[in-house]
């Protein structure tokens, strides 16, 4: 995840009650150094906009403003900060500290309507929390938009390899260079899928072997693949491999079918797995925005997702069934059972994942193209299951946390792609802020 520089800016009146807006500022600034160490933050309340604009002179461009109106100001604070940087911002207003018949000691919650009617009026997307530094709505608020604006950087960094090109007929896994430029800002390096199987079969032993080895470590019953299939695996994720690190590639959209199975007599599933389990997210059938949605979600959680189609319905269990033919990385597989080799469904050929996932929370989501060429998020949460293996390939049960009947008719109505992309974890509200960045609609299910 890209590191950040985050600035706190509390503005307020000399007018109002000091005591309350001096107290309430230290509470705020211990607890902002606690979410995020190294948060820049001036000495004092900045009660004039010569102080504002002499601390902002100050300091280098922020990637996030936190602007607190510890008490009330008029419009012109938040007019300078826009002024001096076009970063993302989050408006925080706190809690009269005392409701007693008495003074209006700080009226943050007027100076927020102020920014807020500014920001609306410029254009300006912004976040907006309403409470004191100690609730843990709050501190949860805070947290969530720094690890949004550090995966919205990470995105505009972000390198995306492309291997071939989509199978025919998955128009929805095909992307425009100006288009991934355009939704997120990371940019895409291509190879043929020729060039990396000729690449594979230039490598000697020494340059590959060490992939089998390991593979054999986290993947159950490799040793039941034929010796000639691992050494084709093992040559293939060094070609990867080296196509990964040459070009600083972090999430990688591949063609597998029919190419590896023809041209190579190996499929390319495990290779993409353990590219994956190493954090380098990867989408078979060369879904580029499948492989940006993994990203999004890896860099929310730090773990591997999954990448899959929803291929069963069960209205008395509530639940979805997402399943592929055999890329999930090996972490996520159930304890029970671990990582297993196989083959695969159709061709027949190895090696690839066998497994079911294992159970817990997770969010699913899928950044995709509408029909006027904008783009939107889909975005659902749910339970995966304690269950066994449904089909051949990797797969996991989620009992929605909603109507998955409802979920899944609107889905197909609402014309989503079949790939979605799954991680273990609850990461809805920073899904939802990086989207409110980056300009898209989010359509919870």
């Amino acid at each position: 995840m890209s590191n950040i520089k985050v600035v706190f800016l509390p503005i307020g009146r000399v007018n109002f009650h000091m005591e309350s807006a001096n107290d309430s500022l230290q509470k705020s600034k211990e607890m902002l150094e606690k979410i995020f160490p190294g948060v820049l933050m001036p000495n004092e309340l900045l009660t004039s906009l010569d102080m504002l604009n002499d601390y902002l002179r100050s300091i280098e461009k922020p990637d996030l403003i936190i602007l607190q109106n510890t008490t009330f100001v008029d419009s012109t604070f938040a007019s300078e900060v826009l002024r001096y940087c076009d970063c993302p911002v989050l408006l925080w207003t706190l809690r009269e500290p005392v409701i007693d018949g008495g003074r209006l000691r700080l009226n943050s919650l007027t100076g927020a309507f102020a920014a807020g009617n500014l920001f609306y009026n410029r254009r300006k997307k912004f976040e907006y929390i309403f409470g004191g530094p100690d609730e843990e709505k709050v501190k949860a608020k805070i947290a969530s938009v720094i690890k949004a604006c550090q995966v919205y950087k990470s995105l505009k960094e972000l390198t995306i390899g492309v291997v071939g090109n989509a199978p025919s007929g998955f128009y929805f896994s095909n992307a425009l260079d100006t288009e991934v430029q355009n939704v997120v800002g990371a940019r895409l390096e291509y190879i043929e899928v020729r060039d990396i199987i000729n690449k594979a079969k230039e490598l000697k032993e020494k340059d590959y072997n060490s992939y089998i080895v390991d593979a054999g470590k986290n993947i159950k019953d490799l040793d039941k693949i034929p010796a000639e299939n691992l050494e084709k695996f093992g040559r293939l994720f060094a070609a990867y491999l080296a196509f990964v690190k040459e070009k600083g590639i972090k999430a990688l959209a591949s063609r597998c079918w029919p190419d590896f199975f023809v041209e190579y007599a190996t499929p390319v599933c495990s290779v993409l797995s353990g590219l994956t389990e190493q954090g380098i997210v990867s989408s078979c059938e060369a879904d580029v925005y499948g492989a940006i949605s993994m990203f999004i979600l890896r860099e929310f959680t730090g773990t591997a997702p999954y990448f899959g189609d929803p291929v069963s319905l069960d209205e008395k269990k509530n639940s979805i069934i997402f399943w592929h033919c055999g890329a999930g990385a090996c972490s996520l597989a159930h304890k029970d059972t671990g990582a297993r080799a196989g083959v695969h469904p159709n061709r027949k050929i190895g090696p690839t994942m066998e497994f079911g996932l294992k159970p817990g929370k997770v969010t699913v989501i899928r950044l995709g193209r509408k029909h006027d060429g904008t783009f939107r998020m889909f975005l659902m949460s749910g339970e995966a299951l304690d269950e066994p293996q449904k089909f051949l390939g990797t797969s996991v049960e989620v009992k929605a946390d909603t109507d998955a009947a409802q979920i899944v008719n609107k889905a197909v109505v609402d014309g989503w792609e079949p790939h979605f992309a799954l991680v273990y974890g609850d990461v809805k509200e920073e899904i939802k802020i990086l989207c409110n960045l980056l300009n898209l609609e989010v359509v919870e299910y």
